[in-house]
């Protein structure tokens, strides 16, 4: 886990996130895709048929509450205080909880499980392998499953990687992605205590544009 003080930097970056989607979380409607192009790739079915979730860096809310409203008591956990504010306002009412935490943090202390624990250009791009699979395979219920994309690692470019907001002046604002090959990921679910992993990547709808990596593990 970055030290401290970067979790403070982190906070404040995915702040500024928050009040530019703000529109996101009031306007739109909820909706499940794991793809950043609307309307292709798979959808929730990924997840078979939980009836608990957690999503971790659940941003905007928009697919945790997408899962409410199909009848799943879900959880989110979001470290921007901002966005949990919005969402709690915005998507609370429908019965879904969210959690303003450190997600590594926020596993450790848990007692909770769950059917099935996901990310969509969440934190599982954003936080130590490592550290973070073995927290969820220990916090899903037998045969649960884990499940995240976001887009796949620049050729030659893997491992943890910092990522500035707004270039290279200005306050520093910064986080930390994990970018790595789908051979690489599953080797890291499997040495976590996932007995499958299955790790793919997307091509985009148009020829040429970014794909989207989307892994699916299952828990012993």
């Amino acid at each position: 886990m970055p030290a401290r003080h970067d979790i403070d930097a982190e906070r404040e970056l995915w702040d500024t996130f928050a009040e530019s989607t703000k529109d996101k979380v009031f306007e739109s409607e909820s909706v499940f895709c794991w793809t950043q192009y609307a309307g292709h790739g798979p959808g929730p079915e990924l997840l078979g048929n939980p009836t608990t979730a957690l999503e971790i860096g659940c941003g905007t809310g928009r697919a945790l509450a997408y899962l409410t409203q199909q009848g799943v008591k879900t959880t989110g956990v979001d470290l921007s205080p901002v966005m949990v504010k919005h969402t709690s306002e915005r998507w609370g009412p429908l019965g879904a909880q969210f959690i303003c935490a450190e997600v590594l943090d926020h596993l450790s202390n848990s007692t909770e499980r769950y059917d099935t624990v996901y990310s969509i250009f969440g934190a599982a791009w954003f936080t130590d392998p490592a550290k973070l699979f073995p927290l969820i395979a220990e916090r899903l219920n037998p045969g649960g499953v884990l499940a995240f994309s976001h887009p796949p690692a620049i050729p030659g470019a893997y491992g943890p990687q910092g990522m500035y907001k707004g270039g290279f002046a200005g306050k520093a604002m910064f986080t930390y992605r994990y970018s790595y090959t789908p051979r690489k990921w599953a080797n890291l679910l499997l040495r976590s205590g996932f007995k499958d992993a299955d790790v793919q990547i997307l091509d985009a709808p148009k020829p040429g544009h970014i794909g989207t990596l989307i892994v699916r593990a299952v828990a012993d």
